[in-house]
């Protein structure tokens, strides 16, 4: 019998899914190296490879065989070969821009293990999708806004939350749909750098969001009375200020978000809140040319900066704070624990803090390969955002789980219906 690759599911899964791989077919103990390829959109290249040996019947399952030292990864780690994809190119990050299409994941066998590969021995294809089927994706442009409207197959209504990415602009829909597969109603919302909103982030003015909240208040197949917020890094203290002024708020989760405004003056009626002070001094670069930035914004407990620290005591619903703890954009976890004293401090319920030790700023669905540095566009530079692939990627399968928990448990009243699959 020839070697061949065996994966659960077969030819196509949810990116936030697990895949069993197998090898079938070896010779008894037969030494070989596994190598996954994936192309993103503009086609850069992602690569991890691992060592195995197949058992005596020459049977090889990464749920049972552990990895050897000398790949990508090493030890038992049945999505290793997924979870420590890496870009060819340096500083490159993995997004999905087109939401509608799968990525394309190329699996192949090499007899041996020598740094080159040997005999190409099995080869198979699999697509990791974004939309489960039935998934209606609606673009949205009604008034000022620019978004994109997912709705889970089904009747409805739907708990509704929107979505907010941070600095790189632009309209990112990959999490918001993956959240739709899952029973949400999602609104993933663009705020600068795309169509005819600003290009710039200078300022942003609280109306435009408000819209935003409205128009999923309004919708018939979002479920009130109130939504929720989803926001990660400068969405986060977006998300913050929306839950602190805006009405109709039940539920904010943040990913790695800030409690102080940050980046650009925020405008709401005749409330202006300026952002929180930067001092370039406190940025250090290494030797690689990489800058780590965690030093770089002042302490919004002092000074005039406390101008900056978003009055999250007004807002009227419960808060989630997801925090990777080795975050070198900004220091998460002082803004989690420093919003959490303010809230108690003004008689509000303790919000709920997910700490994860070995997690850099990027914690996204699952599976997504860690980026540890990548170009930032209000430095202009490469940045570290800090990390430890393996931990990094088991917060992400947590925190996905603890976000839908959130929003389940305060936007319909009941627990998360379907247990985790991991």
């Amino acid at each position: 019998m020839a070697p061949s690759i065996r994966l659960a599911p077969a030819a196509r899964s949810l990116f936030d899914e697990p895949l069993a791989i197998a090898v079938q077919g070896l010779g008894p103990r037969q030494q070989v190296t596994l190598r996954t390829s994936l192309r993103d959109e503009t086609g850069e290249l992602f690569q991890a490879s691992a060592r195995y040996q197949a058992g005596d019947d020459g049977q090889l399952d990464l749920t049972r065989c552990p990895a050897l030292p000398g790949g990508s990864f090493s030890g038992l780690e049945p999505m290793g070969l997924l979870w420590a994809l890496q870009p060819q190119k340096p500083f490159w990050r993995l997004v999905k821009r087109d939401v509608q299409s799968p990525f394309l994941l190329q699996l192949e066998v090499f007899e041996g293990h020598g740094e080159r590969p040997g005999q190409l021995l099995a080869q198979a294809q699999h697509e990791r999708a974004f939309l489960r089927d039935g998934v209606r994706r609606v673009p949205v442009r009604a008034g000022r806004i620019r978004a994109t409207l997912f709705l889970p197959p089904g009747d409805g209504p739907f708990p509704g939350i929107i979505d907010l990415y941070g600095t790189g602009g632009g309209l990112p829909e990959y999490r918001a749909c993956l959240l739709a597969n899952h029973g949400f109603a999602v609104l993933a919302l663009a705020f600068y750098s795309y169509e005819d909103l600003p290009k710039g982030m200078k300022e942003f003015h609280l109306e435009y969001f408000e819209e935003a909240v409205n128009y999923m208040l309004q919708h018939t197949q979002v479920k009130g009375p109130g939504i929720g917020l989803l926001g990660h890094s400068k969405g986060g203290d977006l998300c913050v200020s929306m839950a602190s002024f805006l009405k109709g708020i039940t539920a904010t989760a943040l990913i790695n978000g800030s409690v102080a405004n940050v980046g650009a003056v925020l405008h709401y009626k005749d409330i202006t809140i300026p952002p929180l002070g930067i001092n370039p001094k406190r940025v250090k670069v290494g030797k690689s040319g990489i800058a780590d930035i965690i030093d770089a914004l002042n302490n919004p407990l002092e000074g005039p900066d406390q101008q900056s620290f978003i009055p999250l005591e007004k807002a009227e619903c419960s808060f989630l704070f997801v925090v990777g703890q080795d975050d070198h954009n900004w220091k998460s976890e002082f803004f989690a624990v420093e919003g959490s004293k303010r809230l108690q401090a003004h008689g509000k319920a303790k919000p709920e803090i997910v700490c994860y030790p070995g997690a850099g700023h990027y914690i996204e669905p699952p599976f997504f390969p860690m980026c540890a540095a990548s170009m930032h566009l209000l430095f202009g530079k490469p940045v570290m955002w800090g990390g430890e692939p393996k931990a990094h990627c088991e917060a992400q399968i947590d925190a996905w789980r603890q976000i839908q928990a959130f929003f389940h448990k305060h936007l319909t009243g009941e627990p998360s219906g379907t247990p985790s699959k991991l």
